[in-house]
């Protein structure tokens, strides 16, 4: 049999845990397969192609158990999930809320356009913002990422022409247009809401995927601190990134931390390494660095890429 032929059985048997035809109990190792569902999807995506660096698991691996509610490793280049756990069920984001507050607000502004902070009353992470300040929309736009500063996300909202509700409402709008079909927003902060503030991990990993396909989120997610001021240079913003993960593994650059009291430990992460592209996005985690840690480790320790031929 040639090897590619090979390889595509293996990739029946290994790779396609983000079909619906695999389910990985949070409990235990054990995972299933229906075959004929997933050639059929197989097939679907990559007929005819002759597709490069196809990730392939190896035999007898075995999937991490970890604490996170949901959790999703997607290979940005193939789109194959290379771990799932509950990637479409329905939790509290916090601020990983702030990437589709990042990408309106992309939207809405220039970098250089000086926007007015006016009278904000926000609980949780601030950069100190001052009633009456102005501020460059870039410098902003690193508070929010940076420093996950909830007075930043309002401040971007209230300025929009249209209002604080407009804007909320294009994070919304967005989240349909990109597909985010269990995706939903009431703030631009990520504080919990009254039950219309959402996602999933596989939401996450598709806005992230756009997110970082504009290169100022890319760069700013990837600082690892910074000081931004005021347009007369009258106050001072030191912005240190929460993300600890960031100069600690290899190949890491941002995405962005999440953290409320109900949503627990929340981290989307992109990944760069070995030419591999991956994000992984962990929501209700008890240990979100330490678990994603593991999943980047298992994921390098029991993948190989290959090139593939599929079959007719």
């Amino acid at each position: 049999m040639e090897k590619s032929n090979l390889l595509y059985l293996s990739l029946l048997s290994f790779v396609l845990i983000s079909t619906s035809a695999i389910s990985i109990s949070s409990q235990t190792d054990y995972f299933k397969i229906d075959t004929q569902k997933v050639l059929k999807e197989v097939n679907a995506k990559f007929l005819g192609k002759k597709y490069s660096d196809l990730p392939v698991l190896k035999d007898g691996a075995t999937f991490p158990i970890i604490s996170a509610q949901s959790a999703v490793a997607i290979d940005l280049v193939s789109g194959v999930s290379l771990y799932e756990k509950d990637p479409n069920k329905k939790l509290l984001p916090a601020s990983t809320t702030k990437i589709m507050t990042a990408l309106v607000a992309l939207d809405t502004y220039d970098l250089d356009q000086i926007l007015k902070v006016g009278k904000i009353n926000v609980v949780g992470q601030k950069m100190g913002l001052v009633w009456g300040e102005e501020i460059k929309f870039i410098d902003l736009l690193k508070g929010l990422l940076i420093f996950s500063a909830n007075d930043a996300a309002e401040v971007l909202a209230l300025n929009h022409p249209a209002g604080r509700d407009v804007f909320i409402g294009l994070m919304n709008k967005k989240a349909q247009d990109l597909g985010l079909k269990d995706t939903h927003f009431e703030n631009p902060t990520g504080l919990d809401g009254n039950g219309g503030q959402y996602s999933t991990t596989r939401d996450l990993v598709i806005l992230s995927k756009q997110a970082i396909k504009n290169p100022f989120f890319k760069e700013i997610v990837a600082i690892k601190n910074e000081t931004v001021k005021s347009v007369d240079g009258k106050y001072i913003h030191r912005l240190i990134n929460i993300n600890k993960l960031l100069g600690e593994v290899d190949g890491v650059y941002g995405v962005k931390t999440g953290w409320t009291e109900n949503a627990r430990e929340n981290l989307v992460s992109y990944l760069e390494r070995d030419n591999r592209k991956i994000m992984i996005a962990v929501l209700g985690s008890s240990d979100r660095f330490g678990e994603t840690k593991e999943l980047i480790k298992w994921i390098f320790d029991n993948y190989s890429w290959e090139e593939v031929k599929i079959p007719n």
